[in-house]
C-alpha cells in the first residue's frame, strides 16, 4: 500500500513558513473536529485523523500530539481566537458578545456536546476541557469586572450560555448571528446589574 503523503500534492519543498505551519495545524484540527463531532471521541482513531487531514502521524505528533491533545487543542483554539480578537479597551459588553457568538457556533456546540457524552468515560479529558475552555473565558470576564469577583464572573458566563445554548446543544435552534449574540450578551449583563460600557456597575 503506498505511503500516505505528508501533505497535498505540489506543496513546495523546504522548511514551511510560520503562516504555513499555522495553516497546517489548523487543517489538522479542522479535520479532527469534523471526525470527533460526527463519530465521537472514542471511535475516532489517530489513523482516521491522518486520513482525513492528509498528513502523516509524525506530522500530527510534531504539530499537536496524541488524540487527547488534538481535542484539547481544538477547544483552546476557540478560546484563543475569541480572546485574541478582543482588544482590552473594547470593554465587557464586546467580550460578552464574542463569547456568545463563539460558544454557540457549530464547532463549539459540537465539541461541547461531545464532551458531555464522553465525560464519564474520560474524566481527565473532561477536567482539562473545562480548564482549557470555560475556565479561560471566566477568567477573562473576571478581569473586566469592577469588583474582580470570580463568583460574579461565573454567574455571567452561565447567563451568556443560558437557555439558547441548551437549545443549540439539542439542535433546536441555529447558531446566532452577531445581532442576536449582542442582544443576549446585553441581557445577561443587565440581569447582573452590569452596564455594557467596559464593565461599570449600573447605577
Amino acid at each position: 500500500m503506498p505511503e500516505i503523503e505528508d501533505s497535498p500534492p505540489r506543496r513546495k519543498r523546504g522548511r514551511p513558513t510560520a503562516d504555513e505551519r499555522a495553516q497546517r495545524r489548523d487543517d489538522i484540527l479542522d479535520a479532527a473536529v469534523r471526525l470527533f463531532v460526527e463519530g465521537g471521541f472514542e471511535q475516532v482513531t489517530l489513523d482516521d485523523i491522518v486520513a482525513e487531514a492528509h498528513v502523516t502521524k509524525r506530522t500530527i505528533y510534531v504539530y499537536i500530539g496524541d488524540r487527547t491533545e488534538i481535542f484539547l487543542a481544538a477547544v483552546e483554539r476557540l478560546r484563543e481566537r475569541t480572546l485574541r480578537q478582543h482588544e482590552p479597551d473594547e470593554g465587557l459588553e464586546q467580550l460578552a458578545e464574542d463569547i456568545v457568538f463563539t460558544l454557540q457556533s457549530d464547532e463549539a456546540v459540537g465539541l461541547h456536546g461531545l464532551m458531555i457524552g464522553e465525560a464519564r468515560r474520560f474524566p481527565e479529558l473532561a477536567r482539562r476541557f473545562y480548564e482549557e475552555g470555560p475556565r479561560g473565558y471566566i477568567a477573562r470576564l473576571q478581569s473586566l469586572l469592577p469588583d474582580d469577583d470570580v463568583v460574579r464572573a461565573e454567574e455571567l458566563f452561565t447567563l451568556l450560555l443560558g437557555e439558547p445554548h441548551r437549545q443549540r446543544l439539542l439542535g433546536l435552534r441555529p447558531a446566532p448571528d452577531r445581532a442576536t449574540a449582542g442582544a443576549q450578551a446585553r441581557d445577561a449583563l443587565a440581569a447582573l446589574g452590569l452596564a455594557g460600557d467596559g464593565g461599570a456597575v449600573a447605577g
